[in-house]
């Protein structure tokens, strides 16, 4: 796990762009999980700079949304297939074929669900997954109390999830359930970076890296995953604890490998 502190929204988005971008150059068939909602935009605004610049093309490019909303058509405003075409497939040349969203609508529910997660077993895995953090700490629509193996399935949505994606309407919550992926099924991919930005997502963050693994504070899974990036702005890592040390690893992190180097060139030189 990494903790990478910078010191406003843009130089976090800009963290996630830059890893991206060299993981395309490394595999340019890359798989992308894609979360929705503010947190995110940035990366995404920043992936499509990069398109309009020619510094990255999405044709080989495999996207999975991470979840959606039970009862919204994909081309619902409010759906999350219907965010992600709006602020990043429509400004890249990604192919239709390699975009795979949940259905809002779905025949079969286990069915769908099932389907989903060989889908993403014929590409080889998720790659890099994008997430963010709600505020008591669920990744994706896993909330509180979710099975730490989870796999993708139906949710009931928290009255507090719906409130803050502006989804209660005069005291009525529309809708009430989603699909997503489970939490088992996020820690399968390559790579994990989750985003939080803001004061309000600190506890969370406080909890989630330094406390202990729960199911009560879902993201906290993340600290068993090999490759994690926790990346937040100074405001959401308000509370941790051991905030300067993990600046300190991060600002020497580029160093290991001129260290690794020079052991090499010291190697048998040395003498006992």
């Amino acid at each position: 796990m990494e903790i990478i502190i910078k010191a406003n929204y843009d130089l976090m988005c800009e963290e996630a762009v830059g890893f991206i971008h060299k993981s395309w150059q490394k595999k340019t068939n890359l798989v992308l999980g894609l979360a929705t909602g503010r947190t995110p935009l940035g990366v995404y605004q920043g992936l499509i700079r990069l398109f309009e610049e020619g510094q990255m093309d999405f044709s080989e490019v495999t996207a999975f949304g991470l979840d959606e909303y039970l009862g919204l058509e994909a081309n619902h405003p409010e759906s999350f297939a219907s965010y992600l075409e709006k602020i990043l497939y429509q400004h890249i040349n990604i192919k239709p074929e390699n975009i795979f969203r949940l259905d809002g609508f779905p025949e079969e529910i286990e069915n769908h669900c099932q389907e989903y997660e060989n889908r993403i077993k014929q590409v080889g895995g998720i790659d890099i997954q994008i997430l963010g953090i709600g505020t008591n700490g669920h990744i994706g629509f896993n909330e509180p109390s979710s099975s730490l193996s989870s796999r993708t399935r139906i949710k009931t949505l928290t009255r507090e999830t719906l409130a803050a994606n502006g989804l209660i309407v005069k005291e009525k919550a529309i809708p009430r359930y989603c699909l997503t992926m489970g939490i088992g099924t996020i820690m399968e991919s390559g790579t994990v970076i989750l985003l939080a930005s803001g004061r309000d997502k600190s506890r969370a963050i406080h909890e989630s890296v330094e406390g202990p693994i729960t199911a009560a504070v879902p993201a906290s899974i993340l600290q068993l995953h090999p490759r994690a990036k926790f990346i937040c702005d100074e405001d959401a890592a308000s509370e941790l604890t051991k905030k300067d040390y993990y600046k300190w690893v991060y600002d020497h992190k580029d160093k290991v490998d001129g260290y690794l180097k020079k052991l090499s060139q010291n190697r048998g030189r040395t003498k006992i």
